[in-house]
């Protein structure tokens, strides 16, 4: 299970924001910095509405989303780099997670105190991003170090060597690494660094509940940064969210409405951190259960049929495929045979996002 983790400064709706991602989630939310101090974790479903059709074709007994697994990092502060604040570790939790979700403050209110003392979510951002440099430029200029004296003697070490002497001029400019284009290769050589800024991000614009529907002047100046690093922006209301956990399903349906919004920006926020990753789902269907299941993408059948159990991919035969689309059609498996819809696919096949399949094997 892959990790997202959400940061931010202090006093932004860090912890409410992850309280409403994880229900049972015991973060404490409240005015004052560094009220999250070990990182809480959370693991929460994907949202997939295909599931409950899927289920109703198959008669099953129960659904099964997949998960991902989020993390909230206390929040961080100018001179973080240095050790200031609970710096060093936070550095060392984001380190842990695959992708960050950095929520920005796009409200003002005058009971909830700002660190900096105004609302600004681009300065707010830019702070962030600094402390991530900083650690990463420090990172990169001791792996050099050690690099060097291997260089003199291994072509390996020197390629290496090539790569991080040219990344070092790039973090001084205060520039990401996920800024810089990096063939396959060159990001394959820096991955055990981990570095902070190679991260993808999601920006969570958090604003008032009046905004949900409209955004304001400061989202659409975090929309513009988000475009300009190719990162992701979702905006979502923390508060709503919080509120919306405990409403009922009629009441939230309501709720939203009043609001102008069909939803909140959580389910949104999961698929995106989800699609950032770099995952997908296929699904599995029958009267026991229906059920998704997470994969990378690019992956062929047989590792695929891993995900469920090794035995699966070690005696994989073929997968009997039918797109969800197809299924959903045709009204029932049987139907989409008779129409010549479902596939029996090889172990070169690579599953596509939404196959419903049906693994065969000799194990």
């Amino acid at each position: 299970m892959l990790r997202a983790g959400i940061v931010g400064l202090p006093n932004v709706g860090k912890s409410t924001l992850f309280n409403a991602l994880v229900a049972n989630a015991k973060a404490e939310a409240a005015n004052f910095p560094f009220c999250t101090i070990e990182p809480n974790v959370g693991v929460v479903s994907v949202p997939d509405e295909r599931l409950n059709v899927l289920s109703k074709i198959s008669g099953s007994k129960q659904i099964v989303p997949t998960r991902i697994e989020f993390v909230d990092i206390a929040g961080l502060v100018k001179g973080a780099s240095k050790g200031e604040g609970l710096g060093n570790q936070f550095l060392a939790n984001i380190r842990e997670v695959d992708a960050i979700v950095q929520v920005v403050r796009c409200f003002d209110s005058d009971d909830i105190i700002h660190v900096s003392g105004s609302v600004d979510p681009v300065r707010d951002i830019e702070v962030i991003n600094l402390e991530l440099v900083l650690a990463d430029l420090a990172q990169v200029e001791r792996r050099i170090q050690r690099v060097r004296k291997q260089a003199k003697n291994d072509k390996d070490a020197q390629i290496e060597l090539a790569l991080l002497e040219k990344l070092v001029p790039t973090l001084d400019e205060g520039k990401l690494i996920r800024q810089i284009e990096l063939s396959e290769e060159e990001a394959e050589i820096i991955k055990p660094l981990n570095l902070l800024t190679a991260k993808p991000v999601i920006y969570a614009a958090n604003v008032s509940d009046e905004e949900l529907a409209t955004g304001n002047k400061w989202v659409e100046e975090v929309k513009q940064l988000a475009a300009a690093e190719q990162a992701q922006l979702v905006v979502v209301s923390a508060q709503v969210e919080s509120e919306l956990v405990e409403l009922s399903e009629e009441e939230r349906k309501d709720f939203l409405e009043s609001l102008g919004v069909e939803e909140g920006g959580l389910k949104s926020l999961i698929k995106a951190t989800y699609k950032l990753l770099g995952l997908r789902t296929y699904l599995t269907t029958g009267e026991q259960e229906t059920r998704a299941w997470t994969i990378r993408v690019g992956m062929k059948a047989p590792q695929a049929a891993g995900v469920i159990h090794s035995d699966l991919e070690r005696g994989f035969i073929r997968a009997e495929t039918v797109s969800y689309q197809d299924l959903v059609a045709s009204g029932a498996m049987s139907a989409a045979k008779e129409k010549g819809l479902v596939r029996s696919e090889g172990k070169e096949y690579i599953v596509q996002e939404g196959d419903v399949i049906l693994f065969r094997s000799n194990v």
